[in-house]
């Protein structure tokens, strides 16, 4: 987690995250600023869960979504911090 908090803190760019156990990690520590889910219609009845059990609520602000064709929604959302 030291590595990706100083990634985090270096200008000049975003980094991406997939995968449910780093995506976990880094929202269990504070260092995911945007949540971006693609929305499949098809129900699995199982797999791994993408959010890990947290100590604390993360609230988070709506920014756009989109609907395709295939059924697929991509919704795209920002943490919100608690002095905001």
């Amino acid at each position: 987690m030291e590595e990706a908090a100083r990634l985090k803190s270096e200008p000049g760019g975003n980094m991406d995250v997939g995968g449910a156990a780093l995506a976990g990690s880094l929202i269990a520590a504070g260092l995911v600023d945007e949540y971006r889910l693609l929305i499949h219609p098809v129900i699995l009845g199982a797999g791994h869960p993408l959010f890990p059990p947290l100590e604390e609520r993360v609230s988070l602000r709506f920014i756009e979504s989109r609907t395709f064709r295939s059924g697929v929604v991509y919704l795209r959302y920002e943490a919100v911090n608690r002095q905001d």
